[in-house]
């Protein structure tokens, strides 16, 4: 999700809510210690040059249980940003503490703001002599063909 959109979906919520994808819910007492801005510039392991921006909230959870953060004052801290850190309309990562410091994208359902999975994948797989799967191509004739075995019962093959 990018700011831009981040933004709308606050305005439609006066309390904010974040979930993790397993329905693990971040205590409602959590703070927003950070909003960022991250340009990483890399290499990949195929040796091209790449740049990724992203924006970056850090949800942090204290013993102050009676904390909660309103929508509003979100988005006053994301309006400090944005004037401050020239903030660009990008793609949200969010940190969040598990074991140890969680890199998560973010979705919004139901009115919770949902803390999706990321992986990692290699970028040059072409480079890295990594098979191609490519989707294999089916006659809808072929979908519903009765399917053979591979081998006798009495083959020994399995």
């Amino acid at each position: 999700m990018k700011l831009s959109e981040f933004k709308e979906k606050l305005n439609q919520v006066e309390e904010l809510h974040f979930v993790l994808e397993n329905g693990e819910k971040v205590p409602a007492h959590f703070h927003i210690t950070e909003v960022g801005q991250i340009n990483k510039h890399f290499i990949d392991c195929g040796g091209v040059e790449r740049k990724e921006m992203t924006v970056n909230f850090q949800l942090w959870t204290s013993i102050d249980t009676d904390h909660r953060l309103k929508s509003e004052k979100l988005q006053h801290i994301i309006q400090i940003s944005e004037e401050k850190l020239h903030l660009q309309d990008a793609e949200i990562e969010v940190e969040y503490q598990l074991e140890t410091i969680g890199k998560f994208g973010i979705d919004f359902k139901e009115g919770q703001f949902i803390l999706t999975s990321k992986l990692t994948n290699c970028l040059a797989p072409d480079q890295c002599g990594l098979p191609s799967f490519e989707k294999k191509k089916v006659k809808l004739s072929e979908l519903n063909a009765p399917k053979t075995s591979c081998c006798e019962p009495s083959s020994g093959c399995c």
